[in-house]
């Protein structure tokens, strides 16, 4: 009997649509593309506006999909199967798109209601938000502006200070706040090894007006749609997504290797899939990303079931997501590195997929969402030590 270890990844989810998969394979051409320009490239923007990929995790009261958190990861490592750069997009928009249910109606409305919708910036608080006047003067330069060339609104993490520049706080509240800005001036500076087709180039605000409803408390959580969804933690989802983006790569990396199993290496006598050393390397990759997958959908199922019957997140369950966040990632990386390895020489050349999933999964690694430093807090929390979750 013969078979494939990467036809059996899984199954292609049932919610998938024949157009859907339409948008899949214009991903997928287009991939080469976008890395070249340095951003998405119109018709895979136009392809994931249509889909609503921009909008899973946007409330479907201002016209997103508010769909559960596993399926908004699926989609985004499906989408990074097809392109790294086009996946990590779909996932900062997403994550962006989970503080719609913090803001006023109205102001969600203005900012996600359009069909094409699409939001974007950076949380941690690099910038400065001076209150006064109803209103906060923001300031600030942010880097990883992730799909800032077809944002529709970018926003940007920022401390609260008052007139003297003292530490202030928002009217809930919150010292650290997420302004949706109206207008962002791109600083060109991603130059990069991989994910170039994300433009995550740095960008800046200057003394610019932002009305009070336009800022989310970040160390708050003050819910104006209130669902399961919204209850889990924003920093939490993010780890979530930049480790399915990572899987979804590794996928893409082990179909590329076995693409290449009759290709014969110079100097060898048989082809790849008649190598031992390469037929191991191939196994151990899908078990690792099955794994992956399968560990990461089962914490967050349980933190699911956690949160519709106690309408929490507990710190046992943040804990819980943030290591199978970070151990999927470690896994995709290892997968990737395993294919990269055995393909040889094919892999180093531009043409090569391989070689773009490579490059973009090494950059996607080096997100501190999934730094080898976030195991820390998470063997304390595991001791029993006192920890600070806030971050998680």
């Amino acid at each position: 009997m013969h078979g494939t270890l990467s036809s059996c990844l899984g199954p292609v989810p049932k919610s998938r649509t024949t157009t859907d998969m339409d948008m899949l394979d214009t991903i997928r051409n287009d991939a080469a593309g976008a890395e070249a320009a340095g951003r998405l490239t119109p018709t895979t923007v136009a392809a994931l506006v249509d889909a609503g990929s921009f909008k899973l995790w946007v409330p479907e009261a201002y016209g997103g999909a508010g769909a559960s958190l596993q399926t908004g990861l699926d989609a985004i490592a499906d989408i990074g199967r097809a392109d790294g750069a086009a996946g990590w997009c779909v996932m900062i928009a997403n994550t962006t798109g989970l503080l719609a249910a913090r803001l006023d109606r109205e102001v969600a409305h203005e900012i996600f209601g359009r069909t094409d919708a699409v939001a974007g910036g950076f949380a941690a608080p690099m910038g400065v938000a001076t209150l006064g006047d109803g209103a906060a003067h923001v300031s600030g330069e942010w880097a990883w502006g992730s799909g800032s060339s077809h944002a529709t609104t970018m926003g940007g993490g920022a401390r609260i200070v008052d007139t003297n520049g003292s530490p202030a706080a928002l009217p809930d509240g919150g010292r650290v706040g997420f302004s949706f800005l109206r207008e962002v001036e791109e600083l060109d500076t991603w130059h990069v090894s991989g994910l170039q087709g994300t433009h995550s180039t740095d960008y800046r605000v200057e003394n610019a007006r932002v009305p009070l409803e336009r800022i989310v408390s970040m160390d708050r959580r003050s819910l104006v749609v209130d669902e399961p969804l919204y209850r889990f933690s924003t920093f939490g989802a993010l780890a979530l997504g930049v480790a399915m983006t990572m899987v979804g790569l590794a996928e893409r990396a082990i179909e590329e290797l076995t693409l290449l199993a009759e290709k014969i290496p110079q100097g060898s006598s048989k082809g790849l899939t008649h190598r031992a050393p390469v037929q191991a390397d191939l196994a151990r990759s899908v078990a690792a990303v099955r794994g992956a997958r399968a560990y990461v959908a089962d914490e967050v199922g349980r933190s699911w079931d956690e949160v519709v019957s106690s309408g929490r997140v507990t710190d046992e369950r943040k804990v819980a997501l943030r290591l199978a966040a970070n151990a999927a990632a470690e896994s995709a990386l290892g997968a990737v590195d395993r294919c990269y390895t055995s393909a040889g020489g094919e892999a180093v050349y531009r043409r090569s997929p391989l070689q773009r999933v490579f490059r973009d999964i090494h950059v996607a690694s080096q997100h501190a969402m999934v730094a080898a430093r976030v195991y820390e807090p998470l063997g304390r929390f595991g001791f029993g030590l006192e920890t600070d979750t806030g971050g998680l």
